[in-house]
């Protein structure tokens, strides 16, 4: 590390600037309008030029820059590498606000904000090198000792950052995406997990996507905990933790993109008890091995955790194989002692084998017209564990059935859907399971969840036992809200033994947003009873079951419904999850309500539950 020579003392005094209208005048924290940067520390060589200024800004092709002077990696053109630093200073305002433009690399072309050393806010460019407006709300911060750090860790194509204008303020430009306190937003979803914070999206460049989710990643028990992994924008692997899947702790990336631009893409976790990698020291500590593909959907890498999932390497030696294919699914298949690994490519699944998790043969048995993000595992028929088959569940969420020898599948059924929503997708169950309770419980992406003006986006689904049943049509998996759902029960509002007339309303009025409903019922031939689900309806007949043009026939008469109501979703499950519909909703008013239709519907039994958040009522 070097220090630039001071040319003047602008960079760190916090000068005073203009006024906002609540009196409080701003306070710069650089201008980057003299030659050099002061007393600010520099690593590498990105910033060694100095400021872009004069004749280089339209060279560069800087646009909005107020001053007329920006602290830029670019001087020397995307390859040069390095950090700029500022001295510490204390936040005395609402807001730090600032211009930003290039590269949109999280974690390697960005403006980050450090407290007590750690990252807390950071801001990336939206490859284009106008500066935008951009602002940090940091009064949570208030008094505190922070910094400012520019970061270029980028040696590609947009691989750098260009920087203004930055100063405390209460009165920013731009204000920055926010609506509530966090995890307490307007439409935050307040028992299904969705990712922790969003300051930017597509139409406002030079801000950062932190609250995207998507693809679901490597769930996987371990010790006491359900780790929760998933893409954000292939850029990095988001982690959070939980004990009862309820309540989620989302921890930092667990890693990024070895460089930026190479991606790193969906994947599996593994628990290497046995040690085959060697990447652990001994036994009685195992590696945690993620397996992902980087962009190029050739090259299979593997990043490593040896504490729990909380700090990870990449592997020094990566791809650990090349491949043309992606999504890989690992696991350990005991009677050949040996790992499996399956892979997305070409519309097929290939099975691959390895004795150590590093070197892999492909098997020759591929698995075709499969689509994207396999699972794959065992259960037990009718809960009999003497009789166990193989489920293959695609990206697309349907399933089929059958036996595997350790290198081939056979599939013994058709493919039906586990779920008949709109928004299912990339699902995944959690590994491992046989070292705790041995559920297989699932989740997916609920993708199309678009929160508008939010700083967060999509969603995850409540996860859901997965159980194998013989039925009158074969051989079904079944799905239902786990019983963890119930740690965020009220007090319920029961019915029993109402019977509705032909075009008879029950009213249903519970306090809240929240609700776990669940209904024991009896319809007459031809007719229909339908649940008003704040504006949404749900139709049941005595045979199916149907909402927003999304349907399916059920096997058996329908007995019994289930319900979950969150702040934008409803989940609904028919004859204890031989059917289940996931959808995204954005209501438009509150309330339930019960109504029988062309026939008489017999409600045996009727308890609404409204629910406690899963979130914490302050962060």
């Amino acid at each position: 590390m070097k220090i630039i020579p001071t040319f003047c003392l602008f960079s760190l005094a916090i000068s005073s600037l203009a006024t906002s209208p609540g009196g409080a005048k701003d306070l710069a924290i650089s201008q980057f309008n003299v030659p050099g940067y002061g007393d600010w520390k520099t690593t590498g060589t990105a910033f060694d030029s100095g400021p872009a200024r004069g004749e280089m800004l339209p060279k560069l092709e800087i646009e909005n820059a107020p001053d007329d002077a920006v602290a830029s990696s670019e001087m020397e053109g995307d390859k040069p590498t390095g950090t700029l630093t500022s001295p510490p200073f204390k936040i005395a305002r609402k807001y730090i606000a600032f211009r930003i433009g290039g590269g949109d690399y999280e974690h390697d072309t960005c403006l980050d904000l450090l407290v007590d050393g750690r990252v807390v806010k950071s801001a990336t460019g939206w490859r284009s090198d106008r500066l935008v407006p951009t602002s940090w709300e940091v009064s949570r911060w208030q008094g505190q000792k922070a910094q400012i750090q520019i970061r270029d860790a980028a040696m590609g194509d947009w691989g750098h950052v260009n920087v203004d204008d930055i100063v405390q303020t209460d009165s920013p430009e731009r204000l920055p995406v926010a609506t509530g306190p966090l995890y307490h937003e307007a439409l935050r979803p307040q028992f299904h997990f969705t990712a922790r914070q969003w300051t930017m999206d597509r139409l406002n460049p030079g801000m950062q996507q932190e609250g995207w989710v998507n693809d679901l990643n490597g769930l996987i028990y371990y010790d006491g905990e359900y780790h929760l992994f998933a893409q954000r924008w292939a850029k990095c692997w988001i982690h959070a933790v939980s004990r009862d899947l309820v309540h989620w702790t989302e921890l930092p990336p667990a890693f990024w993109e070895e460089q930026a631009g190479s991606g790193d893409q969906s994947g599996t976790c593994v628990i290497d008890y046995d040690n085959t990698s060697g990447l652990a020291s001994d036994k009685k500590n195992p590696a945690m091995i993620a397996f992902y593909p980087r962009w190029d959907n050739r090259s299979q890498c593997i990043a490593y955790s040896l504490d729990h999932g909380r700090s990870w390497t990449h592997y020094a030696k990566n791809p650990v194989l090349v491949h043309t294919e992606r999504d890989p699914k690992v696991f350990w298949y005991a009677p050949g002692k040996h790992w499996v690994m399956m892979l997305y490519g070409d519309g097929q699944y290939h099975i691959l084998t390895s004795t150590n998790l590093l070197s892999w043969q492909d098997e020759h048995h591929p698995i075709k017209d499969s689509f994207e993000c396999p699972d794959f595992f065992q259960l037990p028929i009718d809960g009999d564990h003497r009789r166990m088959q193989w489920v293959l569940i695609q990206g697309n969420g349907n399933y089929s059935i059958g036996t595997f020898n350790g290198t081939e599948f056979k599939e013994e059924t058709g493919r039906r859907p586990c779920d008949i929503g709109p928004n299912f997708y990339a699902t995944q169950s959690w590994h491992n399971t046989d070292t705790g309770d041995g559920r297989r419980i699932q989740t997916a992406w609920m993708r199309g969840s678009d929160f508008p003006d939010m700083p967060f986006n999509q969603q995850i689904s409540f996860p859901c036992e997965l159980t194998l049943h013989s039925t009158s049509d074969g051989l079904r998996i079944f799905r239902k809200p786990i019983a963890e759902i119930g740690l965020l029960h009220q007090p319920p509002d029961t019915w029993t033994n109402r019977t509705l007339k032909a075009d008879q309303t029950l009213p249903l009025e519970p306090a809240g947003r929240l609700f776990h409903l669940k209904a024991d019922v009896d319809l007459a031939e031809g007719a229909k009873l339908v649940f008003m689900i704040r504006g949404i309806p749900v139709v049941f007949t005595p045979s199916s079951v149907e909402c927003g043009g999304h349907s399916a026939k059920t096997i058996e008469t329908v007995q019994s419904v289930e319900m979950l109501v969150d702040v934008a979703s409803l989940e609904v499950f028919v004859n204890d999850g031989e059917i289940s519909l996931t959808r995204f909703i954005l209501p438009k008013e509150n309330g339930l309500a019960l109504k029988a239709e062309n026939g008489a519907a017999n409600i045996k039994s009727l308890a609404i539950y409204p629910l406690n958040a899963a979130w914490p009522a302050t962060e």
